[in-house]
C-alpha cells in the first residue's frame, strides 16, 4: 500500500475530497485509503454533512429557492431538494417560483 502520512492524508481529504480520488492519486484502492483513515482515527468529509444540511435547511426556511441554496453550497439542485425533504421529516419541498 502507499506510503499516505497521517498528516498527508489529511490534507488530501480537504483537495480531493473523496477517499476514490485518494485512492486514484496513489494507485490503490478506494477501500484501502478508507481503512487507512480508520487506523488514523480521521473522520470522513461526510461527517461533515450534518452541518451542511442543518445550514441549507435554514436557507430554505428563510425564503432561498433550492437552486441559490445548491449554487451558494456547491450541490446539484435534486441534491439540495432531497437534503430539504429529508430536513423537513419527509414532506416534498414546495417549489417556489
Amino acid at each position: 500500500m502507499a506510503r499516505i502520512s497521517k498528516s498527508e492524508l489529511i490534507k488530501l481529504q480537504k483537495t480531493l475530497k473523496t477517499d476514490g480520488a485518494i485512492g486514484e492519486k496513489f494507485g490503490v484502492t478506494r477501500q484501502a485509503v478508507h481503512h487507512l483513515r480508520k487506523v488514523y482515527g480521521i473522520d470522513s468529509n461526510r461527517a461533515r454533512n450534518d452541518e451542511r444540511d442543518k445550514k441549507i435547511f435554514a436557507m430554505y426556511k428563510s425564503g432561498k429557492t433550492g437552486r441559490v441554496i445548491s449554487e451558494k453550497v456547491g450541490l446539484a439542485v435534486a441534491q439540495t431538494y432531497r437534503i430539504i425533504a429529508r430536513m423537513n421529516k419527509g414532506k416534498k419541498p414546495a417549489r417556489k417560483k
